[in-house]
């Protein structure tokens, strides 16, 4: 099993005190994270004000067909994130991960700020959604690559026996991204109400891109490219001429693996973020601010138990920790629901309160998995390729279908089933299929051979 393959270094072949490594892996995780803040800033923030969005960028006739015209361009253009994410993944393993993931954050934070600028259904009619689907494709194309890039950054500086403690931090910042979407949100449905909020209120957060992907650039500029990447290509000179091609050939196990462990996490996630407020709101009658509220605590209450899950499974492993969160999905999910069917703000808090258990133990993990289940030298391209074919695509569609589901059956349990079928699914390839990677060679194939 490749857990017993000597680990790799975590910084460059020259000797450093144990402060400079700790420094570097801090910057290291800095410029990781902030893209990730940033997409998922923008994800939460759209996903939340979807509902307030969807009068300017769709005929008012029909509330519900506008909301979910609003959340079916996500969807869409979250199935061009295999096609960007692979070129994405491509440039990665060629020029490096620190130029392409510098590329990436600008072309994020500018069509995030242009969504604040489009023109409304009213002034030029079915081009206004057109545009804003045309911006939302271009942010997914980059955004596949982003996510994995910024997983294999940190995860190439990081010392062996301790990469999902630190990858635990490229987690959080997509859950500080969200829940500074879900604060904004907040913030914005409250400072402008009625009119003020429907006509240019909720423009004004997609403008915060410009100022937080600046930030991330002048992070990106000031940090070097991985030791792992440069000594696993002789440092840029001898990167793989086709990686896309090369990790389908050679790749191919670890990222159908990767596929099925991920889906499940991808809707336990994103029914939570994006579809469970509105659900509360639009549902279970709660006020929208409620809804917005109790999200975010049960988000504040995750994000430092986060690093403590990557400690645990630093000691005791992947497979373990992913078994759990899966049979967590299915025994504990459907008790949070019948919990928030209360209908209070407390019952709302509570329900979400159990529904971050599964959230705890597949987090971090899933997000570590990304980067150590493939080989250095093809390692951006195979875990872009996928991510992008199964976590990306049902992160798009989860609060379309969460929404679609519901609309059908009249019971949020119809969810539930979708979510059970995706953990079902990761248990069998856990338990059948994936190699264990904790503590592994991050240059070796963990599928060469097997216990």
């Amino acid at each position: 099993m490749s857990a017993a393959a000597p680990a790799s270094p975590a910084v460059g072949s020259s000797p450093q005190s144990d402060t400079d490594k700790r420094h570097a892996i801090r910057r290291a995780i800095g410029a990781g994270s902030i893209g990730n803040f940033v997409e998922q800033f923008d994800y939460g923030l759209y996903g939340y004000m979807a509902p307030i969005m969807a009068p300017a960028f769709f005929p008012e006739s029909d509330r519900t067909v506008a909301v979910l015209g609003t959340y079916a361009i996500i969807a869409i253009a979250c199935l061009f994130r295999p096609l960007g994410g692979t070129l994405v993944g491509r440039w990665g393993d060629r020029v490096g991960r620190k130029k392409t993931l510098l590329w990436t954050i600008v072309a994020m934070g500018v069509t995030t700020a242009l969504i604040g600028m489009l023109p409304t259904y009213q002034q030029i009619g079915i081009g206004a959604p057109l545009l804003l689907l045309l911006l939302r494709v271009v942010q997914g194309a980059v955004s596949g690559g982003e996510y994995v890039g910024a997983v294999a950054f940190i995860v190439e500086w990081a010392e062996p026996n301790r990469r999902a403690y630190y990858t635990s931090y490229a987690s959080n910042s997509c859950f500080v991204g969200t829940l500074a979407g879900a604060g904004t949100a907040a913030l914005t449905s409250w400072v402008f109400q009625g009119e003020a909020l429907d006509s240019y209120g909720w423009r004004l957060p997609f403008l915060l891109a410009i100022p937080l992907s600046l930030v991330g650039v002048w992070l990106r500029r000031h940090i070097e490219e991985t030791p792992e990447f440069v000594r696993a290509t002789a440092e840029g000179a001898d990167v793989v001429k086709s990686p896309v091609r090369e990790a389908l050939r050679s790749q191919w196990r670890p990222i159908l693996v990767f596929c099925g462990i991920s889906i499940m996490l991808a809707i336990l996630s994103y029914s939570w973020v994006t579809f469970y407020p509105q659900y509360l709101t639009d549902t279970l009658g709660l006020p929208r601010w409620m809804g917005l509220a109790s999200n975010a605590i049960s988000i504040a209450v995750l994000i430092p138990l986060l690093p403590l899950a990557g400690m645990l499974s630093d000691r005791i492993g992947r497979k373990p920790m992913l078994v759990t969160g899966a049979i967590a999905c299915i025994v504990l999910v459907p008790l949070a629901f019948r919990v928030g069917e209360e209908g209070t703000f407390g019952a709302a808090v509570a329900s979400q309160l159990i529904y971050i258990v599964p959230e705890f133990f597949l987090t971090g993990i899933v997000t570590v998995c990304a980067a150590e289940l493939f080989s250095t030298r093809t390692r951006f391209s195979a875990s872009a390729i996928a991510y992008n074919s199964s976590f990306s695509i049902f992160m798009g569609i989860t609060p379309f279908v969460a929404t679609l589901l519901v609309s059908t059956f009249d019971t949020i349990y119809a969810v539930w089933a979708y979510l059970a079928a995706g953990a079902l699914l990761a248990l069998v390839v856990v338990s059948a299929f994936m190699t264990e990677t904790y503590r592994s060679h991050l240059g070796a194939d963990k599928f060469a051979a097997r216990q």
